[in-house]
C-alpha cells in the first residue's frame, strides 16, 4: 500500500431498515396481486430511486386521495397517516393497505392512550414532516409539537402534573435527548414512552456515524433531501467535525470534497445498489482502500399485512420465506372473518 492510499470507511448498519423493506414489499406485492395501477398516498419512502422504480412498475404516487378513482387500491406510506385520511379513503370506497412502519404505529397508539387518559401530549419532532402530521392527527386537541428546547421553555400546558411526551421516530438522538431533558426540568412528572420512540434503525445508523466520523475528514451520506433520518446523519457527522454532505447518487460527489480519509453511510430509505455505486465513484476519484465496519447486526423483520398475504397466497403469488407462516396464519384469519 502506497503512502497516498487513503481509507474509505464504509459504515454498517446503513440503508434499508425493516420498515422500509416492508413498505416497498407491500407495493411490489400489491402490484402482483391486484395489478397496476396501485395508488400510494405520498412517497412510499423518501427516496427518488425507490419511487421511480415502483412508478415504472405501475405505482401512482399522490398526496391527494381525490386523485384516486373510487374502488381503487391505495397504500398508505411508511410514515403513517391521520385518522382523517383513513376515514376519507373509506368514504371514497378505496381498498386501503397500510404500509405504516410498525414503529410509527407504536407512537400513534401511545398518542391515543395518553389522550384518552387526559394528558397533554408533547410531540417532539419536525412539525412539517409527514410522520409528525399523521401522529398529530390522532389527537389534535391534546398534542402540541415541539422542535427545540426553546419551544419547550415557552410551553403553557393546562396541568403540569398531567403531561406526557412522544417523539418522531427519525430524530437526532442528541437533539431529542436535549429536548426531553428540558421537558423533564419543566415538568418533573412527565410520562415517557415505555420504550424509546426513536427507532432502532435511526439509532444504529447515527451510532455508526459517531464511531466513523472522528476518523474522517469527509463523510458522505447517501439519501434524499426529504429524508429526515438521512439529514440527521449529516448533522451528527458535522457535529463531530467532519465535512458532511448529503448526496442522492454517485453523480453528486465532487472530487474537491474528498480530502483525507472519507466515510460513507446511507439513510434508511436508500437502496444498496445506489450506495455501492457511490463507493465505486469515490474509488474512481482517488486511491482508496475500502474499510467496512459493522457496529451492530440488524435482524429485525416486520410481517406484511395479513389481508395482502392472504390474497397473494390465494392467487399463487410467491411470498418471501420469512413471510410464509404469516401468510398461512393470515389466510386462516381472513377466512374466519369473512365466513
Amino acid at each position: 500500500m502506497t503512502d497516498d492510499t487513503r481509507t474509505l470507511w464504509f459504515a454498517a448498519p446503513r440503508g434499508f431498515c425493516a420498515g422500509v423493506d416492508r413498505a416497498i414489499d407491500i407495493v411490489d406485492m400489491a402490484l402482483q396481486v391486484y395489478g397496476a395501477p396501485i395508488y400510494v398516498r405520498h412517497e412510499i419512502v423518501h427516496n427518488r430511486h425507490v419511487v421511480e422504480e415502483l412508478r415504472a412498475k405501475g405505482a401512482v404516487f399522490t398526496d391527494d386521495l381525490t386523485d384516486v378513482p373510487s374502488g381503487a387500491v391505495v397504500i398508505f406510506s411508511a410514515h403513517g397517516v391521520s385518522p382523517a385520511v383513513r376515514a376519507e379513503a373509506k368514504a371514497r370506497g378505496l381498498k386501503a393497505l397500510d404500509a405504516t412502519c410498525p414503529l410509527v404505529t407504536k407512537v400513534h397508539l401511545e398518542a391515543l392512550r395518553y389522550a384518552k387518559e387526559g394528558y397533554s401530549i408533547v410531540l417532539v419532532g419536525h412539525r412539517q414532516h409527514v410522520e409528525v402530521i399523521g401522529t398529530l392527527g390522532e389527537a389534535p386537541d391534546a398534542i402540541v409539537v415541539c422542535e427545540s428546547v426553546a419551544e419547550v421553555e415557552r410551553l403553557e400546558l393546562p396541568d403540569p402534573d398531567k403531561v406526557a411526551y412522544i417523539t418522531q421516530t427519525t430524530l437526532s438522538l442528541d437533539d431529542c435527548a436535549a429536548i426531553v431533558a428540558a421537558l423533564k426540568r419543566r415538568y418533573p412528572r412527565v410520562k415517557e414512552p415505555a420504550k424509546d420512540d426513536v427507532c432502532y434503525a435511526t439509532q444504529n445508523r447515527q451510532n455508526a456515524v459517531k464511531v466513523m466520523a472522528p476518523k474522517c475528514s469527509t463523510v458522505l451520506v447517501v439519501g434524499a433531501p426529504a429524508s429526515s433520518n438521512a439529514n440527521r446523519l449529516v448533522e451528527v457527522a458535522a457535529a463531530l467535525g467532519a465535512n458532511a454532505y448529503l448526496i442522492e447518487s454517485a453523480g453528486d460527489i465532487r472530487p474537491e470534497w474528498l480530502k483525507g480519509d472519507v466515510g460513507l453511510t446511507a439513510g434508511a430509505s436508500t437502496p444498496e445498489a445506489v450506495v455501492q455505486s457511490c463507493v465505486q465513484r469515490v474509488c474512481e476519484l482517488g486511491r482508496f482502500r475500502v474499510e467496512p465496519f459493522q457496529l451492530v447486526e440488524e435482524r429485525i423483520v416486520f410481517p406484511l399485512p395479513g389481508e395482502l398475504l392472504a390474497a397473494a397466497q390465494q392467487q399463487g403469488v410467491a411470498v418471501g420465506a420469512g413471510n410464509e407462516r404469516a401468510a398461512e396464519r393470515a389466510a386462516v384469519e381472513f377466512r374466519i372473518r369473512h365466513h
